[in-house]
């Protein structure tokens, strides 16, 4: 059984990105297909983080009424079913709202993954979240480097280099049906997996300070990510480096997140304080920030590369989620409690960067403001690392 669901845990997180990442190399020639506005390209780079907290919210209930794995299962239905539609879309708004539902198959996935390691690897929390955070980033540069030539493969239609992507997450749903239907069978007469033993009082996550620190370090450690993932090509560029190079930076930044990321999970997992690997990690990304605002042409491999390690912070605050909550049921919750309010605090953060860096024309004043917020989340990884129990 935890061989099954180990496969299903990394083929579930290879889909947690591209269904994103592979919109941005032909986002071109949808807007052209489709008539798109800029507005409405603009919105379809909000949509994912929008989605994963309201959608997110939502999954904890689902867990409970179907179990983790077949809501899992559901999940990856939802977005089997918006990847194969959306190349299918005769207009802007079409496609939008087949990319929400897409996404909304992956809001589900994003909050359960963590309980299910909680609940099937309780002895491997960091080593298994590495594992399926090492699998999100593979599916997600993929994505990113691969939408284009599939595109070209086909004939220039940017509807097949996307719609392939459908097959990926088609593949996704078997083993977590499996999964779902092999613990209703272990579990017979027993609580569900991932549901919530009834003494366990509603409120409490709310009213825990540390559960507040791990929501402000993950919304915060998103906010970067979308600044990073956004802007710093653009960053690059604007500091006279070729378009080519920018993207080759760019891309070493998310390759970076493929080994690191299970290796800091896996370390991370065996301590029971993860303050300090949050403190390192953040003192990584400050420093790659201040040398963009200081000069981003000086060492732009080296800026780059720290970025790559601030990006760790992702992996981090799963682990952080699963090793917080005192047992499955309480990650179910959890995860769901800090996704959802930790996305919604992403989102003003890349808007805010944008907004200065169209008003100044430059990139010191919002790599300043980046910088504050960096200095935010090492204080909030401070104490949300901290050796504490919730539930």
């Amino acid at each position: 059984m935890r061989r099954l669901t180990l496969v299903a845990l990394v083929i579930a997180a290879l889909n947690l990105r591209p269904g994103v990442t592979s919109l941005g190399p032909v986002l071109e020639e949808i807007r052209a297909s489709l008539a798109m506005s800029g507005t409405v390209a603009g919105l379809l780079t909000s949509i994912p983080a929008v989605c994963f907290a309201l959608v997110g919210s939502m999954a904890p209930a689902l867990a409970r009424r179907y179990g983790a794995s077949g809501a899992i299962a559901a999940g990856a239905a939802l977005l089997t079913a918006g990847l194969v539609a959306r190349p299918f879309a005769t207009d802007a708004a079409l496609f939008v709202a087949l990319t929400a539902l897409s996404l909304a198959g992956i809001a589900i996935a994003n909050v359960l993954l963590p309980a299910v390691v909680k609940q099937r690897f309780p002895d491997r929390v960091g080593a298994v979240t590495g594992l399926y955070s090492m699998a999100l980033n593979v599916g997600a540069s993929t994505a990113a480097a691969v939408t284009v030539p599939l595109t070209e493969a086909f004939g220039g239609d940017w509807r097949y280099g996307l719609g392939i992507w459908a097959l990926l997450a088609a593949i996704a749903v078997p083993p977590w049906l499996a999964a779902s239907g092999h613990q209703r069978r272990a579990t017979a007469g027993a609580v569900d997996e991932g549901g919530e033993p009834q003494a366990l009082p509603r409120g409490r996550i709310s009213r825990d300070p540390t559960a507040w620190a791990l929501t402000a370090y993950f919304g915060l450690q998103a906010s970067s990510a979308y600044v990073i993932i956004g802007w710093l090509p653009q960053m690059f560029r604007d500091a006279g480096l070729s378009a080519e190079s920018a993207g080759l930076l760019f891309s070493g930044t998310s390759l970076l997140g493929v080994p690191l990321s299970f290796a800091l999970s896996a370390v991370a997992g065996k301590l029971r304080n993860q303050s300090g690997i949050a403190v390192g990690i953040g003192l990584c990304g400050l420093a790659g920030f201040a040398g963009m605002w200081a000069s981003a042409s000086t060492a732009p491999w080296l800026w780059a590369f720290l970025l790559g390690v601030a990006n760790c912070s992702f992996p981090l605050a799963l682990t952080m989620i699963s090793m917080r909550g005192r047992d499955s049921a309480t990650v179910v919750r959890l995860s769901g409690f800090v996704q959802s309010f930790g996305y919604l605090l992403s989102i003003p953060g890349p808007l805010v960067v944008g907004v200065l860096y169209g008003h100044t024309g430059g990139w010191r004043a919002p790599l300043a403001f980046v910088l504050v917020m960096t200095l935010v989340q090492i204080a909030a990884g401070l104490l949300a690392g901290r050796d504490r129990q919730i539930g």
